[in-house]
């Protein structure tokens, strides 16, 4: 998501402390060696998805890897400048949009050795916890859920920067990675390699690079 510049960020003033979104609020610390610029970002954000990527990249045959995105799916930010602590995130993807740019693999994600959409349509993301670790540079835990199954993640996750673009909005840009192990969540399907190994890894990067929009 390197889409901004950290000497981009808007001079904009801050919105009210007061959570409006229909989160849950919760007491939190304010962090004092936060960037200034970050309290004006306080408000409920969405992910612009044409200028976004929910990703995904996983090492195939032992010697090349695999990239692929869900370009369909819901998003509800709430960032929170003054105090990280109360930042969370809730994403609903449609497991069926996936897009390695190869139909046949394709259709083989979303059947049953694999995404399974047809009992499992959806895979969700939803924040439990949100650390300012340094700078600009936060840790967000939270719940995974793939074919039913719930489990959590930790995502390190950097801010960019902030900017009006050229039709009036206020935009800002994170990256979110984090490394899961598939079986984890039920995905066990595999084959073996002669040479030892498996087709595919077991390890997945899944990676959010984000460019969000506020929300009016």
């Amino acid at each position: 998501m390197g889409i901004f510049s950290r000497r981009q960020t808007a001079a904009v003033a801050p919105p009210p402390t007061a959570d409006t979104d229909g989160f849950a609020a919760r007491a939190a610390t304010p962090a004092a060696t936060l960037d200034p610029g970050l309290r004006a970002l306080t408000g409920r954000w969405t992910i612009d998805r044409p200028h976004s990527r929910i990703g995904f990249s996983v090492r195939h045959a032992m010697v090349t890897t695999v990239r692929g995105a869900f370009p369909d799916y819901d998003s509800t930010l709430y960032f929170d400048g003054a105090r990280p602590t109360e930042s969370r995130a809730e994403i609903v993807i449609r497991v069926a949009s996936v897009d390695t740019g190869v139909e046949q693999r394709d259709a083989h994600l979303v059947g049953k050795d694999f995404f399974d959409v047809r009992r499992y349509p959806e895979m969700t993301f939803r924040s439990t916890s949100t650390v300012h670790e340094s700078d600009e540079s936060f840790r967000m835990t939270g719940d995974l859920t793939i074919r039913g199954t719930t489990r959590p993640v930790e995502l390190q996750l950097d801010y960019l920067g902030a900017v009006v673009d050229p039709f009036g909005f206020e935009r800002a840009g994170f990256d979110g990675t984090t490394t899961i192990d598939r079986r984890d969540w039920g995905l066990v399907y595999n084959q073996r390699l002669e040479a030892g190994g498996s087709m595919v890894s077991e390890k997945v990067r899944l990676q959010f690079d984000i460019s969000a929009i506020r929300s009016s």
